[in-house]
């Protein structure tokens, strides 16, 4: 069973493309929620809000960040925010989870937000494919164990960090199953 962080954000597009892997999935709303599942994803949606949501929880974050160390991670725009090592904004508290820095917004505000037909290269393999991109964050800096798996005019937007991946854009927007399915296989 894959959790879904439920706080804030699209949840429930991750939810769907779970399904069409054949992944039940979970809400995850508490600390508690983390012990019976195989994996989570932190979904898109407002970083600063979602800080405060899980902040609300004195041990939710450190409760995923232990979660991290035995099992995969997705993090999809705001969720690879929260899962990087910085975003340099004080109102985010960042779980170190991935070996990169990111900023926030990096693309503009929300009428800047586009689609764009993107290749993910894990592997030998080369899969076509088309995400979101909705006030996007950019990662600015990877570190040296870090993958690059997809990359959008010269900028890294998919990173896999050992069994980790986070993405600046939504793959579940568009019903894409490949960056999920990289991360938690399918059923």
């Amino acid at each position: 069973m894959i959790g879904v962080l439920a706080l804030q954000g699209n949840f429930s597009s991750h939810v769907k493309v779970l399904g069409l892997l054949g992944h039940n999935s979970k809400l995850v709303k508490s600390p508690k929620d983390l012990d019976d599942i195989d994996g989570l994803v932190i979904p898109g949606g407002e970083s600063t809000t979602m800080t405060k949501l899980i902040n609300r929880d004195e041990k939710f974050f450190e409760s995923i960040q232990s979660f991290s160390k035995n099992q995969p991670i997705l993090g999809t725009c705001a969720g690879l925010i929260l899962m990087s090592k910085d975003s340099f904004d004080s109102k985010v508290i960042n779980l170190g989870i991935i070996d990169i820095e990111s900023t926030r917004n990096a693309y503009g505000r929300q009428v800047h937000s586009f689609d764009a037909e993107l290749s993910l290269e894990h592997g030998s393999k080369n899969d076509s494919f088309k995400a979101s991109f909705i006030r996007a964050p950019k990662i600015s800096k990877v570190g040296k164990n870090v993958e690059v798996i997809c990359i959008h005019d010269d900028f890294p937007v998919a990173i896999k960090d050992g069994m980790h991946i986070a993405t600046t854009f939504h793959p579940e927007l568009k019903n894409e199953t490949i960056i999920h399915k990289l991360c938690f296989g399918d059923k």
